[in-house]
Formats: C-alpha cells, sequence, structure tokens
C-alpha cells in the first residue's frame, strides 16, 4: 500500500467492510454486461500490528541489512534459544502442522466451520486434490513444494501451529469465494498495462513487478480507473491477478518462492488520490493474510520528501514482519539501491540498469563486467577489435553518473587518424553506441570522476558481422 497524500485521516475501524454479495453484475464501459466477484472483507482475518508492539520507522536505505544478519538480530535477545534449539523447534512446528493439516483434509474440515458449527457453504470439492499456487496440501503426497508452502504460513505467525492453521484456513475459504483460482483466466481489460507490470528477475531469480503511479497524472486516465466504486474494486481484482501472475513464475520445488515488488512515485500526484489510497490499503491487507512471505521485498523508489513524513500512518497497517521488508529510496539512491537486489542486465535502463524493452541487440544472457572508478580520477577501459568488416556494439552505465565520458576509435596503425565518437558530461541512463571496423584497433572508453566518492560502472559488448550501406548502394 502507498500513501500519495500528506494528509491522511483514518476511520474509526479501517478494516471494516460492509458485507457484498458473492457476485454482481455491472456493465463496463463499452455497455457490456460482465460479473464481477467482490472481495470479501473480514476484521478478523486481517492482522494488524498492536500499538505497544507498533515501531515507527520503516527500513530506509540507509538502514539496509541482510536477511541473515535480521535473524542474528532476531536471535540475540534476552532469553532466546540457542541457534540448535531453533531450528529443532522449527522443525518439530512444521512436523505438527503437516499432521494437523493431514488430519484436516482426511477429516474433511479443512476449510473450517462457521460460528455455530455450521459447514461453510463453499462448491463441493475432493479434499484431497486441493491445491494452493499449484501446489498439493496434503502432505502425505509427498510433494516437494508443500513444506515450503506450509513454512510460509508458520514463518508468517512466529511458528505457532494453531495460528498458522488459522490463517490457512482462512486463506483458502477466500480464493474459493472469490473464484481467485480462476482469476488468471479473466480479462480485465489493457488499461492497468502502463501502471504495473512484471519485467524480468532479480540476482536469485525472484519475479520483479513493478508499479509506477506517474501515469496517474493524467486526470482522466485516473478518473476511468478510479471513477466509480466498480472501477475501484477492478483495479483490486487486476492487483490480485498480477500477484498471482508473479507467483505462476516461482517453483516451490527448491528454487525461489518469493517476489519483489518496485513501487516508482516519481511525479506522482500529491492531492486527489483518494481512491487509489484506499485500493492501496486494501491490496496490502489481501496481500498480508492471504499471501503470506510471497514478498520477498517490497522497494519504494523516487519518494518524496512528503511521503517519508507520512510513514508512521503508512506503517500502521502492517505487522512488524511485513514492514521490515520495505526499502525507501530517494531519487539520487534509486539505482544503487535497486542494483543491490537486481542485476544491471535485468534492470530496466531508466532505473540505471542495461535493461529495454524489445532490445535486439542485446539479451540478458550476455555477459556484465564491472569496472570501479575511484573518486578523483580518470579510469579507462578498452575493447580491442582484430576483425574487420563487423560491427561492435557496446552498452555502458555508471552508477550515479556525473562524470564526464568519451568514447574513441584508436586504429592499430599509428598513420591512421583516431575517430572521436563522444565526449560529454553525462547524468542521465545508459549509453549505448556502437561503431563499424574497417581496420584493426580498439575502442576506449574514458571516465572522468570528479567527485569524492568512487563510481561503478557495468559494461557489456558484442561484435556482429555487417555489410556497409555503400557497399549495398554500390
Amino acid at each position: 500500500m502507498l500513501q500519495f497524500s500528506g494528509k491522511f485521516s483514518l476511520p474509526e475501524n479501517p478494516i471494516r467492510e460492509e458485507a457484498m454479495s458473492d457476485t454482481d453484475e455491472y456493465n463496463d464501459d463499452n455497455g457490456n454486461n460482465k460479473n464481477y466477484i467482490h472481495l470479501d472483507f473480514n476484521e478478523n482475518q486481517i492482522s494488524l500490528i498492536n500499538e505497544d508492539e507498533y515501531d515507527h520507522d520503516l527500513v530506509s536505505d540507509h538502514d539496509l541489512v541482510s536477511d541473515v544478519e535480521r535473524e542474528l538480530v532476531d536471535d540475540e535477545e534476552v532469553g532466546t534459544p540457542s541457534p540448535a534449539e531453533i531450528r529443532l523447534k522449527r522443525k518439530k512446528s512444521l512436523l505438527e502442522f503437516r499432521c494437523k493439516i493431514q488430519e484436516a483434509i482426511i477429516g474433511k474440515y479443512l476449510l473450517g466451520e462457521g460460528e455455530k458449527g455450521e459447514k461453510i457453504s463453499l462448491p463441493k470439492e475432493n479434499l484431497r486434490d486441493i491445491t494452493l499456487w499449484g501446489v498439493p496440501l496434503l502432505p502425505s503426497r509427498a510433494h516437494e513444494g508443500t513444506d515450503i508452502v506450509l513454512r510460509k504460513f508458520l514463518k508468517a505467525k512466529d511458528y505457532k501451529v494453531n495460528d498458522a492453521f488459522d490463517m490457512l484456513q482462512k486463506t483458502l475459504v477466500w480464493r474459493i469465494k472469490n473464484n481467485v483460482d480462476k482469476i488468471l483466466d479473466e480479462d480485465l481489460g489493457s488499461d492497468f498495462e502502463k501502471v504495473g507490470y512484471l519485467d524480468s528477475r532479480d540476482k536469485e531469480g525472484r519475479p520483479v513487478c513493478y508499479y509506477v503511479y506517474e501515469v496517474f497524472k493524467d486526470k482522466s486516465l485516473y478518473k476511468k480507473t478510479f471513477g466509480t466504486q466498480k472501477k475501484c474494486d477492478l483495479f483490486l481484482r487486476w492487483r490480485i491477478q498480477l500477484m498471482e501472475f508473479a507467483i505462476k513464475k516461482l517453483s516451490f520445488r527448491g528454487g525461489v518462492d518469493g517476489i519483489i515488488q518496485v513501487y516508482d512515485l516519481k511525479s506522482a500526484p500529491i492531492q486527489g488520490m483518494k481512491e487509489l489510497n484506499s485500493v492501496s490499503k486494501k491490496a496490502l491487507m489481501l496481500f498480508q493474510c492471504y499471501y503470506p512471505e510471497i514478498v520477498y521485498k517490497n522497494i519504494v523508489v523516487n519518494a518524496p520528501f512528503w511521503f517519508y513524513t507520512s510513514q508512521v500512518l503508512f506503517s500502521r497497517f502492517m505487522n512488524q514482519r511485513n514492514k521490515k521488508k520495505f526499502i525507501l529510496a530517494r531519487p539520487q539512491r534509486v539505482t544503487p539501491i535497486l542494483l543491490r537486489y537486481i542485476g544491471p542486465e535485468h534492470l530496466p535502463a531508466g532505473y540505471g540498469g542495461l535493461r529495454r524493452n524489445n532490445d535486439h541487440d542485446f539479451s540478458p544472457d550476455d555477459k556484465v563486467l564491472e569496472h570501479r572508478i575511484r573518486a578523483n580520477s580518470v579510469s579507462t577501459v578498452e575493447f580491442p577489435v582484430n576483425e574487420t568488416g563487423v560491427t561492435i556494439m557496446w552498452d555502458i552505465t555508471v552508477v550515479g553518473w556525473e562524470v564526464i565520458y568519451k568514447e574513441e576509435f584508436i586504429p592499430n596503425d599509428e598513420c591512421s587518424y583516431n575517430v572521436l565518437l563522444q565526449n560529454q558530461s553525462v547524468v542521465g541512463d545508459s549509453i549505448r553506441n556502437s561503431f563499424y571496423i574497417n581496420e584493426p584497433g580498439k575502442i576506449v572508453i574514458t571516465v572522468e570522476n570528479g567527485n569524492f566518492k568512487k563510481k561503478r560502472m557495468y559494461y557489456r559488448t558484442k561484435t556482429r558481422v555487417t555489410v556497409p550501406m555503400f557497399i549495398l548502394l554500390s
């Protein structure tokens, strides 16, 4: 959930929602009749932090520590058992959780009962075949992804088996009531494609989902997206659909089992975002309750100053564990923060990486090299080319830029002339260039760093045989 307004007033009970029918009908902008399944909210299903546990600080880019360090910090409290005892306790919790789920599935009460003991009215299904995120939940099936999914619920509830079981029950009931397992087959339109999209992976292979709210500067687009309650509900359902698409890319067989979400607040309007704030809050609560430990990191980039002042209210809707997953990066820190998690070949050029849409020259498989530039120094990188009749291409980005950048071709023959390709002060995105080689030589990249801090440069090159245009025209 992202807060866009400096003023944020909380209702007396921000979680309570009026009961809605499971299915409503509405007409879209083209007048076509569609069925829409509302998303149920129950205040007993939403986990909020207690006031006495409330921490006013989110994780900023200055507070970044590794997950291992966080585990050590959490485990070194006074009276905490040894690491071996903790591991044993967690193994016992998993074993108990497996037994509890096995009994619930065999006993046909996995989906729970109502307050008065009545069975919940849900579509009939074979509980032995029930799955979550494509992974069978029946432990006796010995699917290698079952324990991975179960650990997510245990971890979200601090390995308290009963709480984890209750969370799993509510997740399954919510998914059935809202037909979430079929959501990938739904056509929710193409209006949201510029707002959020999946693009590439991080260094560990996790899918990365980007949300760009700059598009809502267009008031007509904002009204089209959030003009009615039905449209707000549709946007929320699209958020869930995008989450399901990301989960489909995960491997619950010992591979990556989480995603990274990047929220870009660059030029996001401050005023008039009430509807988006409300929907984002609901999405955050849904992900916290029904997708435990699926989100590995939430990285908020280009966060303006007013966003930092609203951190206190923003964090009231998250439990302590989820608050630690948020990283805030100011505009000047966007590229360094993102590069900690996403390799330069996978990071979009707009964020200081090398990835471009519909790139026909380079692919993520092309090797990227790193070159460090000392403070107050001039550094060079050379690309020798001894073969003629080829075109050499190079892709370069300097983290933070603010350097003087020069490209030139220097022939091996001292009697030939050097060719200056570029010489300028660079502040912006990555640079891509090419040069046709008609005699052996080398491309020399010179970077002058006049700052007091060292810089990192990432680059990759490729050559291909080409025929000059003047030969084709002759």
